[in-house]
């Protein structure tokens, strides 16, 4: 017994250092093509006559798309394999990031938001799903948190340096805000390429694997999708009337509601308390809450895989973001940026930890298409945010309305989540191994 849990932990100390680090690099690379659009707010209000209204609008037509063609893609992943989807899927979101920067106006704009969405749908939910394949129940929380490390690396690196594209002086008669989307679209294009040769799509097939370690893990991955198979669903037309799953669902799209609220807006905040126009100050500046966030990251899953109490520690989190989000729109500048941490450490920290819950439930094509149809329940809280804000903005005639109404959100899916059940799928009680 002994000897197998060792080789088991030698196996996940090895799948973790092979893998994370790539998959992490593809969540960076993924979120600075979702998110530069934010840097690019006021280029893309001068060049190409884009409103206010308009950017809300197109930015969150992406996650219509995105939405729409989550499950079939997560269906696909399934059955071809990370390795050839996972390539398919970055360079065609890569291609079309580039393509944005040719936007002249609100059609051309919309419509390859739309093909972005259509492109880049399946991507997060696929890794999910495959980090599933390779890891035990007793360290998800954690591996995941370390995925999770890939949105807040984006703000840091990624703000530095769009902010310092932007502020370029054109050249070969581009604009600095189009040479950020070329950029970073051809960086999606290379390490697309790259997945194709470099990841294995379950651990039966890699060859890096010692022969041993490969089949404690294995059993141990086997006994657990047995259990979930025994205690949820399996097929995956029985999510969709799955009471559990709809409430995964509902709790996921505030979640992400309350992201990109802070995503699509946390440049121009910042911008305000430093008097200054979004640049390489305001893009440095944007990186601080990021940092908290990293920070986060790493060590909220690591405590509720040794308490096993994610349910109850992601509520908790919630609400603490909830809080701050509510402070910092009427605060002083220091204490608006230290609120600002605390809201964009939450909002990161709690995305590992909810998502062990249908993880620890779904079994077979459920879980992938389960996975995937909370994703895209999820992804509409990026097309509901900026539209809800410029509403509440609009109707009552305050630039912070919609700040307070997404705060407000958050405060209630703390409460929903506090609520949601915990995955019956029996979790190691041994403390998760060191690497």
């Amino acid at each position: 017994m002994a000897a197998a849990e060792t080789a088991v932990d030698q196996a996940v100390a090895r799948a973790r250092r092979r893998l994370v680090p790539f998959l992490l690099l593809m969540y960076v690379v993924s979120f600075l093509d979702r998110a530069n659009i934010g840097f690019a707010k006021e280029a893309l209000q001068a060049f190409a006559g884009i409103s206010d209204a308009t950017y809300a609008m197109g930015a969150g037509l992406f996650f219509l798309t995105y939405a729409i063609f989550e499950v079939p893609s997560n269906l696909i992943l399934h059955r071809v394999g990370a390795r050839v989807w996972m390539c398919r899927i970055m360079v065609s979101w890569g291609l079309v990031s580039m393509a944005t920067m040719f936007v002249a106006g609100p059609r051309s704009f919309y419509m390859l938001r739309l093909m972005l969405g259509v492109a880049e749908a399946g991507f997060f939910p696929g890794v999910i799903l495959y980090l599933s394949f390779w890891f035990p129940n007793r360290v998800k929380g954690q591996i995941l948190g370390l995925f999770y490390f890939g949105a807040p690396l984006a703000f840091i690196f990624g703000g530095p340096i769009s902010g310092a594209l932007l502020d370029m002086p054109a050249r070969a008669g581009l604009r600095g805000w189009q040479w950020m989307f070329l950029l970073e679209g051809v960086l999606a294009v290379a390490v697309g390429a790259w997945a194709y040769f470099y990841l294995g799509d379950r651990p039966a097939d890699a060859s890096w694997l010692p022969g041993t370690e490969k089949q404690a893990l294995l059993a141990v991955l086997q006994q657990e999708e047995q259990a979930r198979r025994r205690n949820g669903p399996s097929a995956f037309p029985a999510v969709l009337m799955d009471w559990r799953v709809l409430h995964y669902a509902l709790v996921y799209l505030l979640i992400q509601m309350s992201v990109y609220g802070v995503v699509f807006y946390l440049p121009t905040e910042i911008a305000t308390l430093l008097g200054r126009s979004v640049g390489i100050e305001v893009g440095l500046a944007s990186a601080i809450p990021w940092v908290c966030a990293l920070a986060a990251a790493y060590w909220i899953p690591q405590r509720a895989d040794s308490r096993h109490n994610h349910r109850v520690l992601a509520a908790l989190v919630l609400a603490a973001s909830g809080l701050a989000s509510v402070v910092f729109p009427t605060s002083p500048p220091i204490l608006a940026l230290l609120a600002m941490c605390v809201a964009a450490s939450g909002f990161i920290a709690v995305q590992p930890l909810f998502w062990t819950l249908p993880t620890d439930y779904l079994a077979g094509t459920a879980a992938a298409g389960g996975i995937a149809f909370i994703n895209a329940i999820g992804a509409l809280g990026g097309f509901f945010a900026p539209n809800a804000k410029v509403w509440a903005d609009t109707r009552l005639g305050s630039h912070r309305a919609g700040l307070y109404l997404l705060a407000g959100l958050t405060l209630l899916n703390a409460v929903l989540i506090a609520v949601a059940h915990q995955g019956k799928s029996p979790r190691n009680s041994r403390s998760s191994p060191s690497t």
